[in-house]
């Protein structure tokens, strides 16, 4: 294993949080190939999945080694460390905490050593719902003591623990058994010295492809990243299916039965334009939300403008059929955003002004529409109507790409919690009279759906209608494992304990997660 410094990455928007990713996960099995250099490359593809750490763990045929860091894929890699990474096995993920604190044990792959010494690796994207249950469970088969927990406090490290927890079993056995346990949204793949695997849960919340190589093949979550490692597209690996990849070839097999619910904000925000889910392509759907949010929310107006770069698509349909010219009337720093210097004060008061800067020749005088993507708790959208009205322009008209979020995700999006999300406390008029636009209009549900080509039935939209499409428990939460750590280590210090542990309904009760989500 090795570890960089642990710096932290800092955001230069002070107060407002968007809808963060989800992580990104890539797994390579290319006999003769430099797996560690084609992960790089997929994970650079998948970064706006996830900026907080990375990591690739590669596998010889007879030693499994882990690289991880906290930091962006080209600030955790070199040419020096890529090229002691060798192997013909690669897992590689890019990591934005939605169970766990930004630390470094944290980053993933999550790593483990099982009972027979071997190795295995693992990369998740998504959330689990059971996870005080799992833990739970895993403390009465003694995977882990009362004393001595896990280094980490994900998710995703404990399905790692009990994955490679079983003596008596192959690690693909161990899969099948283990995985129809779960429930929450994981799309993960993982590797022993030998073998590539890759397994998506039964409602497919979050995307997983697989991809062919001429001497081998790649699983990741978007195809665009398949694209950028000339990999041609092969399928999605499907809700409930386990995929097993090594010498001997490729199989599959079930864990548990198909009930797709595909996450709808992979469309809206998510994923990249360049990326293809389920047959739709992620750019031409947002582009048709432009239209349709045109003919939902017209304006009288000069100029369509995009907040760059998620609302361009959406503001290329809205020009298109309202006849409004488009135009870039705001150029934004791609540099600004995440970085390892820690931002002062006076750098993080100029706020938005880092990120985006008005055109003001083309804005004075102008009536606008503004195109973005959403709207979580209106800082941003506050400050930038704020700008285009100090650079000229004469009217605001803010149009969104999707319904107003209402709801969390406890599905691998870190929104802002309910109390946080604007539109769960003002309607419409008041949101617009929050933000100081002229007008307001959110494109509709319905839009949403039509525009991703999908059956309504095969999609989540629990951020948007609060219909959570898999039971949630009592506790949720991103901190919820470090609660219970926490506790155990309090009890392990000399504070009187239980003999047997918790049962999760006791762990909701004790309060062992200090700052969990309740079910909504």
């Amino acid at each position: 294993m090795a570890r960089g410094d642990g710096k932290l990455n800092h955001e230069l928007m002070p107060g407002e949080k968007g809808p963060q990713d989800a992580c990104g996960v890539f797994g390579v099995w290319a006999a003769g190939e430099q797996v560690a250099k084609l992960t790089y490359f997929g994970l650079y593809a998948l970064q706006h999945r996830g900026q907080e750490a990375a990591g690739i763990a590669v596998s010889d045929g007879s030693s499994l080694v882990v690289y991880k860091d906290l930091g962006l894929v080209s600030q955790v890699f070199d040419e020096a460390t890529l090229a002691t990474l060798q192997g013909h096995i690669a897992v590689g993920h890019t990591r934005y905490s939605t169970t766990g604190s930004t630390t470094w044990e944290n980053a993933q792959p999550s790593f483990r050593t099982t009972p027979a010494g071997t190795g295995l690796a693992l990369g998740h994207n998504g959330n689990l719902v059971n996870t005080v249950e799992l833990f739970a469970k895993a403390r009465e088969e003694g995977i882990f003591s009362r004393n001595l927990g896990m280094s980490a406090t994900t998710d995703s490290e404990l399905l790692t623990a009990m994955l490679a927890a079983r003596p008596d079993v192959s690690v693909e056995q161990a899969a099948m058994d283990v995985l129809p346990t779960l429930r929450g949204a994981f799309s993960l793949v993982f590797m022993d010295e030998h073998t590539l695997y890759a397994a998506r849960d039964a409602q497919g919340v979050r995307p997983l492809v697989l991809g062919r190589l001429d001497r081998g093949w790649v699983v990741t979550s978007e195809t665009a990243a398949l694209d950028i490692v000339g990999a041609s597209y092969v399928r999605e690996i499907e809700p409930g299916e386990l995929v097993t990849i090594d010498e001997d070839g490729l199989r599959s097999q079930h864990f548990a039965s198909a009930e797709p619910k595909g996450c709808v904000f992979e469309y809206v925000y998510l994923a990249r334009p360049d990326t293809t889910i389920s047959g739709r392509s992620v750019h031409s759907a947002r582009v048709e939300l432009g239209r349709r949010l045109a003919k939902e929310h017209p304006a009288d107006a000069d100029l369509v403008i995009p907040v760059p770069e998620s609302g361009t698509p959406a503001a290329i349909g809205y020009a298109e059929a309202s006849g409004i010219p488009y135009g870039l009337g705001l150029v934004k720093n791609s540099y600004v955003g995440r970085t390892f210097i820690q931002p002062s004060q006076t750098i993080r008061q100029l706020g938005i002004r880092l990120k985006l800067n008005p055109l003001r020749d083309v804005i004075r005088g102008k009536r606008l529409v503004v195109v973005d993507d959403t709207i979580v708790r209106g800082n941003t959208q506050r400050a930038l109507v704020r700008m285009l009205r100090e650079a000229g322009a004469l009217e605001v008209h803010v149009r969104i790409s999707a319904p107003p979020v209402m709801w969390p995700c406890f599905y691998g999006i870190d929104f802002a919690s309910k109390a946080e999300l604007v539109a769960n406390g003002l309607d419409n008029e008041g949101i617009r009279h929050s933000i100081g636009a002229d007008s307001l209009g959110y494109v509709s549900l319905e839009s949403l759906v039509a525009a991703t080509e999908q059956p309504k039935t095969r999609l989540c939209m629990a951020c948007f209608d609060g219909k959570y499409p898999i039971a949630l428990p009592d506790l949720v939460g991103k901190h919820v494992l470090e609660g219970i750590e926490k506790s155990a280590l309090g009890k392990a210090a000399g504070e009187r304990a239980a003999d047997n542990p918790p049962a999760p309904d006791s762990l909701a009760q004790g309060g062992y997660a200090e700052d969990a989500l309740t079910r909504p």
